[in-house]
């Protein structure tokens, strides 16, 4: 699999699904994806192979006594779906995902790839988050400059 990388924008159809990026599609090679609600109230999608890894590193670590744990558990594990791309490219994004995310028909989306997983952002709520987090983004940017320029 080719390195995931962008940020695109798009449109959820009056159905509920969201064309993607055929750059995208071309560097999953292949027709399906996981997706699950994300952490700051967007979605996350991951390939098979690295929801696989993901989740049992967390079911494999998680004890049904820990509160926490449990907690990740249903919030993350749990909500998680397989959807596959339809012949035009589209993804048909379940509705409870959507009400999670705040996703609304025929609303702007941004789809962000980063790697090892790609996020669904409704774009006011993206905008919102990126104004949000102007200086905690500034004061993590520092914190690694070891690993930066």
């Amino acid at each position: 699999m080719e390195m995931l990388n962008g940020e695109y924008s798009n449109t959820l159809d009056e159905k509920g699904r969201i064309n993607f990026p055929t750059k995208l599609r071309s560097a999953l090679q292949q027709g399906e994806l996981i997706v699950t609600q994300g952490l700051d109230h967007c979605l996350m999608l991951f390939t098979a192979e690295e929801w696989d890894n993901l989740k049992n590193k967390i079911v494999g670590s998680a004890s049904v006594f820990d509160p926490q744990k449990r907690l990740v558990l249903r919030r993350f594990i749990a909500p998680a779906q397989k959807i596959e791309f339809d012949k035009s490219g589209r993804l048909s994004i379940p509705q409870r995902l959507r009400e999670y995310a705040s996703l609304n028909c025929g609303g702007e989306c941004i789809i962000l790839a980063m790697d090892k997983f790609i996020e669904i952002w409704d774009a006011g709520e993206y905008d919102k988050y990126l104004l949000d987090t102007e200086n905690s983004f500034l004061q993590a940017a520092a914190s690694m400059s070891d690993v930066l320029l």
